[in-house]
């Protein structure tokens, strides 16, 4: 019965996880048919976008709350009836205001279901599988935006598309409702590890109650963790992945994917590669460990998030998202017009009959096609190796460590501290995202979430410990006692300390009777 419900737990996690990448993804595709069809502003769609955040904020207010005195078990069955509930007003959306409201009950659904899965899985596997099973939550999230791009793009020339896109989010969701009926309402003792229950009976009487305020105190090194987990939450999202994801097809369609099947489609990449690199991390998470990957990780989000700022730069293609200067119709069509003047005006002909390649009006030689066309695909490689080096580090690493690093007595209410956090930042990002291309362009957001990746390494490298292998009252104790017990770790990353083999480190403790 142990493996049975161990079974169920990850296929609810899976599949909650599935659910909140498709509504991640869906919205992309939907975007431009919502446009065309409610004659939407850009602040207008930024508001779509981000009601999906305020309705999480809010729930990160409440979550910690409802997971810590009603379980995660109820907590993930609440989360799923809402989404059912939110995914019907979406799909009969009459106006604007529908729009907004059921995009904002998912949010709050998912919210919940996002803290609820990762802790409720993190209890119930041993330390060296941790790492694997909580994954597969990220992993399902990957998959359901992968699953959301490909509808997205099936669906891009279907008349009121996006209620289909938005309907089908209904299969996975009473999937999961009927896999949460035979879970049990907490975890078991038996499919814990072992470490976790060495000794109940001396542990039972240094049992403490925390409350939320316990987080900013010197107890326990809680404030250390608290800035632990702000830490990665906000370099997660100031590293402008929300947009990636939310903006995808708008972002491909402004660098030269000129219409909206082909950006669509190109996001569809994006997801494929999203998955592979997730599956990588789930595989070595545990192998290779936490720290390892966000570092290398973010290390590559920042190089690549800076290298694809200056080729925005140095792209004929105008990059900037004329957001104040356009009637609601003309925003998406304006970029392919844009598209279009750029290569008339700056490109002289080459003469048919001589082949003769001719000047523009600065002197520059052009063969503009095959410029805009290898920038385009130079791009897309650059964010796709951006969207790899986030699915590999920030993406499953930080729900991990988070699901770890917190006392199980208050683990509910801390993470839904940090997701406040969290969702705060992503609604900022997001809906802040075509306002501030209007003013930088896409060079120079780009460029600024590149020196945030910059700093993110350096505050994962000094700050971060290592969680591999470790129960979670180890963790906690760990945590509790030496408040830099990492700094070891921290330089065995970069060097090998070879010990003789005859002798090995001895931590004597003296008790008294």
């Amino acid at each position: 019965m142990g493996c049975s419900v161990l079974a169920l737990t990850i296929i609810a996690s899976t599949l909650g996880g599935l659910v909140f990448g498709y509504e991640l993804g869906i919205i992309s595709g939907a975007l431009p048919q919502l446009q065309a069809h409610f004659s939407l502003g850009c602040v207008q769609l930024e508001a779509v976008v981000s009601a999906l955040l305020i309705g999480s904020l809010l729930a990160s207010v409440i979550g910690g709350w409802l997971i810590d005195r009603h379980g995660r078990r109820t907590s993930i069955l609440l989360s799923n009836l809402l989404i059912l509930g939110g995914t019907i007003i979406l799909t009969a959306s009459m106006s604007f205001s529908a729009l907004v409201v059921g995009r904002a009950v998912i949010g709050f659904a998912m919210s919940i279901s996002s803290m609820s899965c990762c802790i409720f899985v993190s209890e119930m596997v041993a330390p060296n599988r941790r790492g694997l099973m909580v994954s597969l939550y990220e992993v399902g999230i990957t998959v359901g935006i992968l699953l959301a791009y490909a509808i997205n793009y099936i669906l891009s020339g279907v008349h009121a598309g996006w209620r289909y896109m938005f309907g089908f989010a209904i299969a996975p969701s009473l999937m999961q409702l009927v896999s949460i009926r035979f879970l049990p309402q907490q975890t078991t003792v038996g499919l814990i590890a072992e470490d976790d229950w060495e000794a109940p009976n001396r542990h039972q009487a240094e049992h403490v109650n925390y409350s939320v305020f316990d987080l900013f105190k010197t107890k326990d090194n809680m404030r250390r963790r608290t800035a632990i987990g702000l830490g990665l939450v906000l370099g997660q999202q100031f590293t402008g992945q929300p947009n990636v994801l939310f903006y995808a097809s708008t972002i491909l369609f402004s660098v030269g994917f000129q219409s909206n099947a082909s950006a669509v489609l190109a996001s569809v990449g994006l997801g494929l590669v999203k998955v592979i690199a997730t599956l990588l991390a789930m595989v070595c998470s545990d192998k290779v460990g936490r720290r390892p990957l966000l570092i290398g990780g973010c290390t590559v989000l920042a190089v690549g998030l800076i290298l694809t700022g200056f080729l925005c730069g140095q792209s004929v293609i105008d990059t900037t998202k004329q957001c104040t200067s356009l009637e609601p119709h003309e925003n998406l069509t304006s970029l392919a017009e844009n598209h279009e003047n750029v290569g008339k005006n700056s490109v002289d002909q080459i003469t048919p009959s001589t082949g003769n390649e001719t000047h523009d009006a600065y002197g520059h030689s052009n063969i503009l096609s095959h410029s805009e066309d290898m920038y385009k695909w130079i791009i897309f490689i650059c964010m796709m190796a951006v969207v790899s080096a986030f699915s590999v580090s920030f993406g499953p690493m930080t729900w991990l460590v988070l699901s770890e690093i917190f006392p199980k007595e208050v683990r509910g209410r801390a993470y839904s501290f940090i997701n406040c956090f969290n969702v705060g930042a992503n609604l900022i990002v997001t809906f802040s995202f075509l306002s501030i291309i209007d003013v930088i362009g896409l060079s120079g957001i780009f460029f600024v979430y590149g020196v945030i990746g910059v700093a993110a390494v350096g505050f994962i490298y000094f700050v971060l410990p290592e969680t591999k292998g470790k129960s979670l009252h180890k963790i906690d104790r760990e945590l509790s006692q030496t408040p830099f017990f990492h700094r070891e770790e921290v330089c065995n990353i970069f060097q090998r300390r070879h010990f003789s083999p005859g002798y090995q480190r001895v931590h004597l403790t003296s008790t008294s009777t």
